[in-house]
This record gives C-alpha cells, sequence and structure tokens, in this order.
C-alpha cells in the first residue's frame, strides 16, 4: 500500500516538476531573456530579435575591399558625413566597426593633430588592415581598438561615437550602447549612418538598412535623446543622439 501511495503521488506532482524544470533557464538568463527574443532566422540574420528587429550577420574582414571600393564616396558622400558631425580641434571621437578606416582617417583630419580617433573593431584582421590604411596615409592620430560584441573598450571617454552600416549588426546592441553612453562625455553625441529601410530602392538587403523609427525606439532603452535626423546622404540616414544630462 505505500508503495502504491508513493506512485499515486508522483504522478500527480509529475507536471508540477516539469513546469519548474522548463521554467528555471528563463530565471537564472533574467533581463536578458525578456531584452531579446529568438524567432525565424533568415538567411541573412542570427534569429535573435531586438524590438522587433531581427539582427543581422555582421560582415567579416573578407569583405574588406568592399569597404574600399571607388563608388563609396559617391553612394556615402563622406564629405556631407564629415560636415555634418561638426567635429572641433582636439575632440576625442571613435569609429566603431571602422573596418579599413575609411571614415577614420577623415575624422583624424578634422580633429587635427591635438584631436584622437579610436578605430574600434571586434577583428583583429580588420585592425591590422586599419594599420596598413593609416600608415599608407601617414596619418598618426588614429590608435585602433580590439574591442568586444558587448563593449567597445574605449580607454578614455569621448565626444562623439560614430558608427557608419553598422549598429544593425551588434549581436547585443542593448549591452554595446549601454558601455558607448558609459563612455560618452557629458552631452556627448553618438551618430548613426544606416541605409534607409523605409526606401526598397535602396539596393541593400532588408537586414542591413534601417528605418528611423526603429532607431529611435531601441534607444529609448538608454540614456540619449534624439538631437536631429538628416536626410542629405543619397541612401542613407544620418541619425543624431546626445547624452542625456545626469539627474
Amino acid at each position: 500500500m505505500n508503495l502504491l501511495r508513493l506512485f499515486l503521488l508522483l504522478l500527480l506532482a509529475a507536471p508540477f516538476l516539469a513546469t519548474a524544470q522548463t521554467a528555471a533557464p528563463a530565471s537564472d538568463t533574467g533581463a536578458a531573456t525578456s531584452r531579446y527574443q529568438t524567432g525565424q532566422r533568415t538567411r541573412d540574420g542570427l534569429g535573435k530579435y531586438y524590438f522587433g528587429r531581427e539582427i543581422a550577420h555582421y560582415m567579416t574582414h573578407h569583405g574588406a575591399p568592399w569597404l574600399e571600393r571607388a563608388e563609396r564616396e559617391q553612394e556615402e558622400r563622406p564629405d556631407l558625413v564629415l560636415k555634418a558631425l561638426k567635429l572641433q580641434s582636439g575632440d576625442v571621437v571613435a569609429d566603431l566597426g571602422c573596418g579599413t578606416g575609411y571614415f577614420s582617417w577623415r575624422m583624424a583630419e578634422a580633429v587635427g593633430e591635438k584631436g584622437l580617433v579610436y578605430g574600434v573593431e571586434i577583428q583583429k584582421e580588420m585592425l591590422a588592415l586599419l594599420d596598413q590604411q593609416m600608415k599608407r596615409r601617414g596619418v598618426r592620430n588614429v590608435k585602433g581598438v580590439h574591442g568586444t560584441t558587448n563593449d567597445p573598450k574605449l580607454p578614455a571617454p569621448v565626444d562623439l561615437v560614430l558608427m557608419v552600416d553598422v549598429y544593425h549588426e551588434f549581436d547585443q546592441p542593448f549591452e554595446m550602447m549601454e558601455a558607448i553612453c558609459k563612455q560618452l562625455k557629458p552631452g556627448g553625441r553618438v551618430v548613426f549612418i544606416e541605409y534607409r529601410g523605409e526606401d526598397p530602392t535602396v539596393p541593400i538587403k532588408p537586414l542591413h538598412k534601417m528605418t528611423e523609427a526603429q532607431v529611435k525606439k531601441e534607444m529609448t532603452a538608454l540614456p540619449l535623446e534624439h538631437v536631429e535626423t538628416l536626410k542629405t546622404l543619397p541612401r542613407q540616414h544620418l541619425i543624431i543622439f546626445r547624452k542625456k544630462a545626469a539627474r
């Protein structure tokens, strides 16, 4: 009889034990679980979603020649980008996902000898290419920084962080942006340049484009305020945020 009662008790408890075992991983992961969702994985994505957006695969160093393509100057108008950034002599800035340094050397010229540009990459191969390009151009105020997917590892506070066609590839966007905000000087700016997701005529894969509304939505989780969105570039938004004043 005792064995029969034990069997019945275990049978009745089985659903509750199964539920407890299934629920345990969610409680262990905490806020990170609710921040990101897993969904359908498309050809160019990770199957990981943030604010309803599937995160795209990042481009490896094998795609570096595309960053230096001759058409890029007309397609992305770096001259208009630098004008919009309004950099000052002596500024300390970061070029996140700098690649070969296409924008790094231009920013270095704008901030002058007293200024500094951190070229941040998660791929050491890209940092080697950055170093080669800066030596070829005789640029001395660009410093390569090996970051991670959740922290750019900026050595010092910066006045501005520029991200050109890279934010949509961050696999931990909240953590990365949180780390960026911590290293922004008071009133420091964050600038996103992304291909316009609203425009189907922009010849870029959908996951490698972002709408202005999506960028704004994702920044609501951070101590940033939208300053302005410039639409002077042929195919991209230039979206500027400023670090909110501490209260």
